[in-house]
């Protein structure tokens, strides 16, 4: 009696850590899965394509796309700004001058391949302009060069004159950090 009792629990036993470890690897497939849905790579062939022509690091043309438009190719902004990657129609009119683009209009920048692409030249602009600094480089995307340069050289929100310790566009402010997070969770979850 006493051994069938032992071999019960033991069988017992046996059936709940096999049922606890499938439980377990469902749950991390599942949380991988949610993870990628929230951080997804939608139109990954154009921005590998552009972010190599331009080195531009594709995770950070991933995280732009996701705070600018959240990969909805149609959308506008209260500026007008276009596209996944919210081209402003200023940006796109030089872009089409020296790509060039031929037979240019804003409605273009509704185009998946052409929105990265000017995307990706115009963040290489900005990295060249700003030495590679990621931080430099999306406060600009988001406030345009010119305030970037205004506020590296205004000891207010610059001490060294090659760093923001302090953006006074709160819109910019939280652009960057969300942006330089969600750059940090794409190589975190895809690398």
């Amino acid at each position: 009696m006493r051994k069938r009792r032992r071999f019960s629990w033991l069988r017992l036993i046996i059936f709940s850590l096999i049922l606890i470890l499938s439980i377990v690897i469902v749950a991390f497939h599942s949380f991988s899965w949610i993870v990628k849905a929230i951080y997804p790579t939608h139109y990954i062939d154009i921005v590998e394509k552009y972010a190599e022509v331009y080195n531009i690091d594709p995770y950070l043309v991933l995280s732009i796309i996701k705070n600018e438009s959240k990969f909805n190719p149609e959308a506008v902004s209260r500026k007008d700004a276009r596209g996944l990657m919210q081209i402003a129609p200023i940006t796109g009119q030089w872009a089409s001058e020296k790509l060039p683009i031929e037979s240019y209009s804003q409605d273009m920048l509704f185009d998946p391949e052409l929105n990265i692409q000017i995307g990706c030249w115009y963040l290489s602009i900005l990295n060249n302009q700003f030495a590679s600094n990621f931080e430099l480089v999306v406060a600009a995307y988001n406030a345009g060069n010119g305030n970037v340069s205004r506020w590296l050289s205004n000891p207010e929100y610059s001490a060294d004159g090659k760093n923001l310790d302090n953006i006074p566009f709160g819109e910019t402010r939280i652009y960057q950090q969300r942006v330089l997070r969600d750059y940090e969770r794409y190589k975190r979850i895809y690398e």
